[in-house]
């Protein structure tokens, strides 16, 4: 019998979510302003998104229900420090719908930083009271 926990056939090297875009140019630009890199692209509207060594793909495909149901925590040091970055990128209306929530306390254990990106995909910046 195989020992699918030690088997390399089993091993999983990434996880990575698809994220909608209702305009692909602006969530991109969006994101990038936030400190992501665009690894990838096929040039027709998906690309590998990566911050910190983590990854999703964006790409050019919306539905609303899906956009506004969909959600990332990005697990950080300082949710203060994010509200900062997040709220000096969206000066100018560049993104157009893309908003930022000051740093909220939760009874669950965190201090969470919310932003919605162009299209309205919820991010939570995440800094948990203890690792």
């Amino acid at each position: 019998m195989t020992d699918h926990h030690t088997d390399d056939r089993w091993a999983v090297q990434d996880v990575r979510t698809f994220v909608p875009a209702r305009d692909f140019t602006r969530s991109k630009a969006f994101y990038e302003a936030l400190g992501w890199t665009s690894v990838w692209t096929d040039g027709e509207g998906l690309a590998l998104m990566e911050l910190g060594g983590y990854r999703f793909m964006l790409q050019d495909y919306f539905v609303k229900e899906w956009a506004e149901n969909c959600m990332l925590t990005i697990v950080v040091n300082d949710a203060t420090a994010w509200h900062e970055r997040v709220s000096s990128s969206l000066t100018g209306g560049r993104y157009g719908d893309a908003r930022v929530a000051a740093p909220k306390h939760e009874d669950w254990g965190a201090t969470v930083t919310y932003a919605w990106d162009p299209c309205g995909v919820l991010l939570h910046f995440t800094q948990f009271d203890h690792s």
